[in-house]
């Protein structure tokens, strides 16, 4: 549905997006996955014709789609009220008072704002402010919705009602493009595209970037909450502390498992649990990146 071909973004010496291609397909939930400064906003942007590329292009299937877009910060009339900011954004596209009436009314009670639709704008939470944002994304029902890191900074029960919201237009055939920062939010799209620096560092789905990881993961639970010789072992890429265990990013399983139970039994650490564990997305993007290789 929509074609990026090495498009590239610079901004004097900086390149913000560094010869990208890539498809989304019609009927897609597509996450660009990334951390702050990996180049999604720019990306996006150049994908609504907001930013110029420097070069390459994108091109949409169909030159009449309707999209809707949301961008990163809150920029709807604080001095309206919800369904004042709702019909200004709707007259825009030249909608007749019945169709935005009804569009409105049903917008609003998807996304929950059907008893706040009198406040002003800026009297509502962060949470509400960024469901009035999508609700005003999607008046024009959209073939195409485009969200630039809509849950960033808000809490996990809002987040969870928001991703619904999305599932649900996505049923009803809207095609999302969506920016995030959070890994667990990689798990809830189609397919995902992890950026660093400008670059894709790798497409693919959850499912598949999981099952082709190329390291074990083992889980560790000791009678100690400091331990200082995962550098000594070749087998061992990665260990951090989580929680009450430790998250260690292994080459060989049983290599690795002996280092560390001989150590532990060396240094009178008792064991309280030891166990493999499944990847995680973060897993992933956090071996993409280089992170914990230095012995490469």
């Amino acid at each position: 549905m929509i074609a990026v071909n090495e498009l590239t973004k610079k901004f004097g010496s900086l390149t913000a997006v560094n010869n990208i291609s890539l498809k989304v397909n019609k009927g897609e939930i597509f996450g660009l996955i990334g951390p702050d400064g990996a180049g999604k906003t720019t990306l996006i942007r150049m994908l609504c014709n907001i930013v110029t590329p420097t070069g390459g292009k994108a091109t949409w299937d169909n030159k009449g789609a309707i999209f809707g877009y949301m961008p990163q910060r809150f920029s709807l009339y604080g001095d309206l009220t919800v369904i004042e900011n709702m019909y200004f954004f709707a007259s825009l596209y030249n909608l007749d008072k019945k169709t935005i009436a009804r569009r409105t009314e049903e917008i609003l009670e998807l996304a929950g704002l059907t008893d706040f639709k009198s406040r002003l704008a800026d009297n509502l939470s962060g949470g509400m402010k960024q469901k009035l944002a999508l609700s005003c994304s999607l008046i024009t029902k959209p073939d195409v919705l485009i969200l630039d890191e809509p849950t960033y900074g808000v809490d996990p029960v809002f987040r969870k009602e928001f991703w619904k919201i999305l599932y649900e237009q996505n049923k009803e055939g809207i095609t999302i493009i969506v920016s995030t920062p959070y890994m667990d939010e990689a798990e809830l799209c189609t397919r995902v595209a992890f950026m660093s620096e400008g670059n894709f560092l790798m497409v693919d789905t959850p499912v598949n970037l999981k099952k082709n990881f190329p390291y074990k993961i083992i889980e560790l639970k000791t009678s100690a909450k400091e331990i200082d010789f995962f550098n000594e072992c070749n087998e061992i890429v990665d260990a951090g502390f989580f929680g009450d265990k430790y998250h260690i990013l292994v080459r060989d399983f049983n290599l690795a498992r002996d280092f560390i139970e001989e150590r532990l039994s060396a240094d009178n650490i008792e064991i309280l649990q030891f166990s493999e564990a499944a990847p995680t997305i973060e897993d992933v993007f956090v071996s993409l990146t280089g992170e914990g290789k230095g012995k490469d």
